[in-house]
């Protein structure tokens, strides 16, 4: 089998930056991927919601998912390839992630003894349909995340969200009334919202927090909408914040999104490849926890398995206009990836059936409560672009 040298591992990257990928525009970037994987061997398809699909391997050997995303929030910066520097849209989030994977399957589809499947999901960006529709699939005996962690960093963690529109209507009034208005109303509204949320302790960490935004806001004096997203940590109740938002008197709740948080043991099979793969290199691996959300949270409830986040540059850039992945990185990562895939699938094949999986809504583990002692993951905010939604 042909696999893809540096330069071609290079050129892949840049070509799929070049294409725009825009949620729910992913059509000729699918093309391309699916063209590019069949060019090294592997079984390749685009399904019905157009996530692309690519599988090399040995099938009768453990399955490791490896589940990136093509789609890209909007807005379009200039592509180029400045030295060692790749800028454009997707760069970070998270073609080079999904690249990454790509690569490393590809080094690996002759000589590993399991079957390694990548796919590039559309609508991560927006309402995660793409990653939705895998559902009907059977669990895998692993699972990727294709999200820059960092070449360094192993992803562990991601915070759920809770979406929500509530509206208020007040009856007609003229403004030297002391009725409150709706839009007064609505103000009140998320100062209270604020304070019910609020912490018990307010030294906790941000992961362990509600986090509450107002995304989108309409008011006069008669009608008023706030779009809130709310960043939740493990265990949180949402059901009682929906009974508690429905009770609120003069207004309509509506639930948009709700998906748990998630986070892994740091002892779990894709956790320890990863970081045996690190510090085979020298590296002291970096455990993060994420302030955002990714499709992780989304499938996870559905395939209890070992999971963790991977993949090259700082997720710090993503969808902002400085978006830009160093090459180097890139390639490291790929060669980490490429350590790290069959210390997975030879620990699964010694220990079959056996699965640690991610918790979803749970309070930590007594096995993360130990591993405490080899220091704290990293806290990483969600991406600082005004684009950033999920």
């Amino acid at each position: 089998m042909t696999r893809p040298a540096g330069a071609d591992e290079i050129e892949l990257l840049s070509s799929m930056v070049a294409v725009p990928s825009f949620s729910g525009q992913e059509c000729e970037l699918a093309g391309l991927l699916t063209e590019r994987m069949a060019a090294v061997g592997f079984d390749t398809h685009v399904d019905a919601v157009g996530n692309v699909h690519g599988e090399v391997g040995d099938p009768s050997g453990p399955e490791v998912l490896m589940l990136g995303h093509i789609d890209t929030v909007p807005g379009t910066l200039p592509v180029r390839l400045d030295g060692d520097v790749l800028t454009g849209r997707g760069s970070v989030d998270a073609k080079g992630s999904l690249a990454t994977m790509i690569c490393a399957a590809a080094r690996l589809a002759d000589r590993i003894q399991g079957r390694l499947v990548v796919i590039g999901a559309v609508g991560e960006e927006a309402t995660s349909h793409g990653a939705r529709h895998l559902l009907h699939r059977s669990a895998p005996d692993a699972l990727i995340i294709g999200e820059p962690s960092g070449v360094h960093s192993i992803g562990i963690g991601y915070k759920g969200v809770f979406r929500f529109r509530m509206e208020f209507t007040q009856p007609p009034a003229h403004t030297s009334s002391d009725q409150p208005t709706a839009a007064e109303a609505a103000f009140a509204f998320w100062q209270t919202l604020r304070a019910e949320l609020a912490p018990e302790h307010q030294d906790a960490p941000l992961f362990d927090r509600a986090l509450p935004t107002i995304v989108g806001m309409t008011a006069d004096l008669e009608r008023a909408q706030l779009e809130i997203s709310c960043r939740t940590p493990l265990g949180f109740d949402a059901p009682a914040l929906t009974s508690w938002l429905g009770a609120v008197p003069g207004s309509r709740v509506t639930v948009i999104e709700e998906v748990p948080a998630v986070r892994a043991s740091r002892t779990n099979p894709v956790v320890r490849a990863l970081g045996a793969a690190l510090s085979s290199r020298g590296a002291r691996p970096v455990p993060k926890l994420k302030l955002g959300t990714s499709d992780w949270n989304v499938v996870a409830q559905y395939w209890p398995v070992p999971t963790a986040a991977y993949g090259p540059g700082n997720s710090r850039l993503c969808h902002s206009d400085d978006e830009h992945i160093e090459i180097p990185e890139y390639l490291a990562a790929i060669d980490v990836l490429t350590d790290a895939l069959p210390r997975l699938v030879d620990s699964l094949r010694s220990a079959p059936g056996h699965h640690d999986a991610a918790q979803t809504g749970k309070g930590a583990s007594d096995s993360d409560r130990r591993t405490q002692e080899a220091g704290r993951p990293h806290l990483e905010s969600a991406t600082g672009g005004a684009a950033a939604s999920r």
